[in-house]
């Protein structure tokens, strides 16, 4: 298999959109895992390829009708490549998973990892499939919790919502979508982008974070001015997602055909990057939610090169 065939197999840009989970996360707790938290982007990035490349095993009979020039039907790489590489990238991220939070981590990990073959083997065309990923994706923000569970509950669930309602249009990407599905994304955009502007969750994570703080994760205590500037920072983060996700899928809702929900589907992919950037900001943490945006431009120009969808 070759490096080019395997980036295009796990959709390697769409990777960029994966570190934000857990570092939103790990800043709305309080940093509990320490420097160690640093890992838990490299368990979640090693998760999410190895759903991709599963899912091009799985859809390779389907493929090879609606999207023959993907590397399975194209003969570029064989199913038990695929399969193989699936295997060792979610062996790898259960490792760094376990390296990084040891049990507590794994409580989450491999119910990610089984959230992950559960979608790509059995519930992707059903009704449940949409639901599924969500889930998958609401386990990955809660990785970065380090066990603190309620106070990341707002961000799971804000990329909990956009996860569902991306993937719920995404099915019509090879044959159009309906206006309903359409408008369906749309709401969960808005209710996610509402989830991350909500001035008032950062007390969820107040007691969290001050009884984490040390000298390594200091930043994460702000002062009052600061707060003041995070929460206007995590606002206008969410309404900017909020005006570039919501505005291709309301396109999509006007005209549902192949090309435009899979435009939409692309600007919600990459759109999560900003969701994340002000989960970030909301927890106090500017420059983190700065890192993640910086992510958003390399994306958009990977993507050109090879498709994060």
């Amino acid at each position: 298999m070759r490096a080019r065939d395997a980036a295009e197999l796990v959709r390697l840009p769409a990777a960029l959109t994966v570190p934000g989970d857990t570092l939103c996360a790990a800043a709305t707790t309080g940093w509990p895992l320490g420097r160690r938290t640093w890992a838990l982007p490299v368990a979640s990035t090693c998760l999410y390829w190895a759903g991709m490349a599963l899912n091009d095993y799985a859809d390779r009979d389907l493929d090879r009708d609606e999207r023959p020039e993907r590397p399975i039907p194209s003969g570029r790489v064989r199913p038990e490549e695929a399969l193989a590489l699936a295997a060792g990238l979610t062996g790898a991220g259960l490792g760094v998973a376990a390296y990084a939070g040891g049990r507590t981590a794994l409580r989450v990990a491999v119910p990610l990892a089984a959230a992950v073959w559960t979608y790509d083997l059995a519930a992707k065309s059903t009704r449940a499939g949409p639901a599924v990923m969500a889930a998958a994706r609401g386990l990955d923000v809660l990785l970065g919790a380090g066990g603190r569970w309620r106070p990341a509950a707002l961000p799971c669930l804000a990329v909990t919502v956009h996860t569902a309602a991306v993937t719920g249009l995404s099915r019509g990407e090879v044959h159009g979508a309906s206006p309903a599905a359409a408008y369906t994304a749309l709401v969960g955009t808005a209710a996610s982008a509402g989830v991350a502007a909500v001035p008032r969750w950062r007390r969820w994570s107040s007691s969290s974070a001050s009884s984490a703080a040390t000298s390594w994760s200091s930043s994460s205590s702000v002062s009052s001015r600061s707060a003041r500037v995070a929460r206007w920072a995590g606002a206008g983060l969410a309404g900017a997602y909020a005006a570039v996700v919501g505005r291709s899928q309301a396109a999509a809702a006007s005209n549902p055909d192949a090309a435009t929900v899979r435009s939409a589907t692309g600007s919600g992919v990459r759109g999560i990057i900003m969701l994340q950037s002000a989960l970030a900001a909301r927890a106090g943490a500017p420059g983190l939610a700065a890192g993640l945006l910086a992510a958003g431009p390399v994306a958009r120009l990977a993507s050109k090169v090879v498709s994060p969808t």
